[in-house]
């Protein structure tokens, strides 16, 4: 079992039956002294996040999880209709490494803000819970080609600028104005920023 204390960010344990990681955790103090702790969680099942209070004297079972590898095939989605409907509606398929039959679907919404990162036939790590693949892990940081680049428009030599580009996954992300098409950068999944050129 895990006890309040254990409620730190990457903390993964099940909440009313379906698991949950700790994105962000704040110790609050309230009157009489009562520790309260304020967390943002992410439901490994269906992706959403929210806010959560707990209390010093609160249990949670730790979750079960199991890691495999997985393999990236596709993605499709309807961004018209996402729109439109406030709803993301985009879909990526996978499969095991191990056993390619075996293929299954996620949806942007489960996966985040990092699923417009993922290339054809990138080779990731899935998350089991009760025998179902729930999830992906994605890593932190990923190489990928910028496809369409500006030209840099060299503005004033004290202020560093940044221009618009797309990935070769579909991405738009903003860059330094040396970055050109054809380039291979580093881009950081959780951030959507970008880290680097590869040489």
């Amino acid at each position: 079992m895990l006890n309040y204390f254990d409620l730190r960010k990457g903390t993964k344990f099940i909440l009313d039956g379906q698991p949950y990681e700790v994105l962000e955790f704040q110790q609050m103090y309230k009157a009489q002294d009562m520790v309260v702790a304020k967390t943002k969680l992410r439901n490994l099942i269906t992706g959403r996040v929210h806010e959560k209070n707990f209390h010093q004297g609160d249990t949670f079972e730790e979750t079960e999880l199991e890691k495999i590898e997985i393999k990236f095939l596709y993605s499709h989605s309807n961004r018209k209709f996402a729109i439109s409907n406030g709803a993301s509606q985009g879909k990526f398929g996978f499969c095991e490494t191990q056993n390619p039959r075996i293929r299954f679907e996620l949806t942007e919404e489960q996966i985040g803000e990092g699923s417009k990162f993922l290339k054809s036939n990138q080779i990731l790590t899935g998350i089991k819970f009760q025998e179902k693949i729930i999830n992906i892990v994605l890593p932190i940081k990923v190489q990928l080609k910028v496809t369409e680049a500006p030209p840099g428009v060299k503005g004033e030599r004290a202020q560093a600028g940044t221009k618009p580009v797309t990935l070769e996954t579909g991405a738009n992300i903003n860059v330094p104005l040396f970055i050109e098409t054809g380039d291979i950068i580093e881009v950081n999944t959780e951030t959507g920023e970008y880290v680097r050129r590869v040489e």
